[in-house]
């Protein structure tokens, strides 16, 4: 069967040929996106940012379920206010682009094009804070960011690229806290329940925490080459930006007190992250709950009799149930060339009405995820199809996860560790040192990714993987994007 897939879709180089050569071609072959005459920039194309909608309704509907509100703020930040925040200057500057000119006027002070908006939400909320009754303060902004990366790659690094930024300030350091995990969870559950990601929760290192940080969260998912992919990130930063910008509220007690500040953020890597997860040799593999099309009506013998306008009653039945549904009439290509076109798009499911199936009562229903077909009666067709949909997702989580569970290896040495990330995840005791991250990157070019908060009850060991001394934390080593 492999064989067979293989040759239907002959401009897709196999994944196990050259993993990124596939990806490369998925992306430009489904039309998601394409090359910007802007150094490192993408254009995302109406496919593509179609999925991202999907990412956004699911998100935001989310957010504002645990009470934070959209804003927008300017994308242009004065040098000045980056300077405010030490170590957070020091991790963006060598990626920040610099607006030095307006109009024919040289500028009197550099604008930085916002690499991420710490800086001026806290200049705001300094202004905004007064007193303890107006905390928390949890706000969300839809925008693009702009990093002048070295090496980029369509979704997964790129110099612009959109994504979501929230920003949020609380009373108190146990509030912070709770906000931080609260949408580390909220991210967790659109990539588990949406897009079919399994992912590894956890904190990360001090080394690879966001600078100026007391503490970051992320989410880690395993590509089908074995390497990570960071989904998102949530951290805590405690007072460290409130003292730096002055962001003080009067308590109950009339006192002045710091404000405790947390921000959270996911990108458009996602999409890069759904494409390496789930794609095969025919191209895409949607999970129903992200796919901007769940079904394609395809007319067989359009010409017949009966066959369109079946088509467009079943479109418009399916559309009426909630469904997102595409009717193919083109007359201009051939069946099999509609064929190939969905598959490689990945549209979970495709409906074939013909003559003989409208005799039967039926349609011929094809599954991407599987690439089976089968028969459904058309009575009750929206219930069966739901069905299906939920099967699919299903089980496109499942092989995510089983593939990822069998390629992640309890090591207890440099050397098991240096084997496990070549194929996958380690998970590894570690001592907490910086030293023995480095040393790792330097072996293996491997880094952590992040310590499960569950801790307890592990049984390889209470050594160092790298130095051997006494271990503090269960920790995720691997290679990644």
């Amino acid at each position: 069967m492999a064989d067979k897939k293989q040759e239907f879709v002959t401009h897709i180089t196999p994944r196990n040929e050259d993993f990124s050569q596939w990806y490369t071609d998925v992306i430009t072959q489904t039309g998601l996106c394409d090359y910007a005459p802007v150094r490192g920039c993408m254009i995302l194309r109406p496919y593509g940012y179609a999925i991202w909608e999907r990412i956004q309704a699911e998100m935001d509907a989310r957010f504002k379920e645990v009470g934070t509100e959209n804003v927008y703020f300017p994308m242009l930040i004065p040098e000045s206010l980056l300077l405010k925040e030490a170590e957070h200057v020091e991790g963006f500057a060598p990626e920040v682009a610099w607006v030095t000119q307006g109009g024919t006027e040289k500028l009197q002070e550099r604008l930085a094009v916002r690499p991420t908006s710490e800086t001026i939400f806290c200049t705001m909320f300094a202004k905004w804070l007064q007193t303890w009754r107006d905390l928390p303060m949890k706000y969300n902004q839809w925008c693009s960011v702009m990093r002048w990366e070295k090496a980029t790659r369509p979704f997964l690094r790129t110099s612009e690229f959109l994504w979501q930024e929230g920003h949020t300030i609380h009373a108190t350091e146990e509030e912070a806290q709770e906000e931080t995990l609260t949408m580390l969870d909220v991210y967790r559950q659109v990539a588990e329940d949406v897009m079919a990601l399994p992912v590894y929760v956890g904190r990360k290192s001090d080394k690879e925490k966001f600078a100026g940080a007391r503490a970051t969260y992320s989410m880690e998912a395993m590509m089908q080459d074995g390497k990570a992919l960071q989904a998102g990130t949530s951290h805590n930063f405690g007072t460290n930006f409130s003292e730096a910008f002055n962001i003080q509220f009067q308590n109950k007690d009339g006192r002045l007190e710091y404000a405790y500040e947390t921000s959270w953020g996911t990108s458009t890597r996602l999409i890069g992250a759904i494409i390496m997860t789930h794609g095969d040799e025919r191209g895409l593999r949607l999970p129903p709950r992200i796919a901007p099309i769940q079904a394609v009506i395809l007319p067989i013998a359009a010409h017949k009799p009966g066959v369109n306008e079946a088509c467009q009653k079943l479109e418009q039945e399916l559309k009426a149930a909630g469904f997102r549904v595409k009717l193919d009439d083109r007359d201009t290509v051939s069946a099999g060339f509609k064929f190939n076109d969905w598959e490689l798009k990945g549209v979970p499911v495709r409906l074939e009405v013909g003559p003989r199936d409208l005799e039967n009562g039926v349609v011929t229903v094809f599954r991407r995820d599987t690439c089976e077909k089968s028969t459904m009666p058309l009575e009750n067709l929206a219930g069966s199809l739901q069905e299906l949909l939920d099967d699919i997702q299903k089980g496109l989580y499942e092989q995510a996860k089983s593939f990822r569970d069998t390629h992640t290896q309890i090591v207890h040495n440099m050397d098991e560790l240096g084997q496990a990330v070549e194929t996958g995840f380690a998970k590894a005791m570690w001592c907490g040192e910086r030293a023995c991250e480095d040393e790792i990157k330097e072996k293996f070019n491997a880094s952590s990714r992040n310590m499960p908060f569950d801790q307890e009850g592990e049984t390889f060991g209470d050594t160092c993987v790298c130095c051997g001394r006494k271990a503090k934390h269960v920790m995720y080593f691997a290679k990644a994007y």
